[in-house]
């Protein structure tokens, strides 16, 4: 799949842009609408992006995983080659001591990726600063065309790049779980 990101500072033109794409069978979850006015964004009826979208939680708390896993062997390794697991109280408060501090370096690493913006909030922030939206759309080979057309009706819509899609096997999750909850 591909991201083709579009700018514009009309949301009643966008609103008509995701109806086209949806008529045509883009699903509404690989459609988005990336503003720093959710507000406003949320009148017009158009999917967009969470404030968890917006934020940068998955590098960072990777990072955590992989400090926190350092830490945790280092202290196992140090207990076991000083001969601390010999005594009374074994292996039990260095396993312990392990698991709290793997625990506590994801836990960090979630925390600062809370405060950090995703890459494509940094890419497009002058754009959001300046009051306008970011449009994107992930579609697979298949819908290129449908999209290009829907596209060149548009002119309000402002090119702005591609980049990577989420995932096709994430897409398909989030339709299903979108349908699911609609039957609710």
């Amino acid at each position: 799949m591909q991201r083709h990101y579009y700018i514009s500072d009309n949301l009643k033109d966008l609103e008509r842009v995701e109806d086209e794409l949806e008529a045509l069978g883009i699903d509404h979850e690989q459609i988005h609408v990336l503003s720093n006015r959710d507000a406003e964004v949320g009148r017009y009826h158009l999917h967009d992006v969470s404030s968890f979208g917006k934020r940068d939680l998955l590098h960072p708390s990777l990072v955590g995983v992989g400090i926190g896993l350092a830490l945790a062997s280092t202290v196992i390794l140090v207990a076991w080659l000083a001969g601390w697991t010999g005594t009374v109280a074994g292996w039990v408060p260095f396993i312990f001591l392990a698991v709290a501090l793997f625990g506590f370096c994801t836990w960090e690493g979630s925390l600062f990726g809370l405060q950090t913006p995703s890459a494509v909030v940094r890419r497009f922030k002058p754009t959001l600063d300046a009051g306008k939206h970011v449009f994107f759309v992930d579609v697979k080979p298949a819908q290129e065309t449908l999209l290009a057309r829907v596209v060149s009706h548009h002119p309000l819509l402002r090119t702005a790049g591609t980049g990577q899609a989420t995932p096709d096997w994430a897409e398909s999750l989030q339709h299903r779980l979108h349908q699911w909850r609609k039957l609710i």
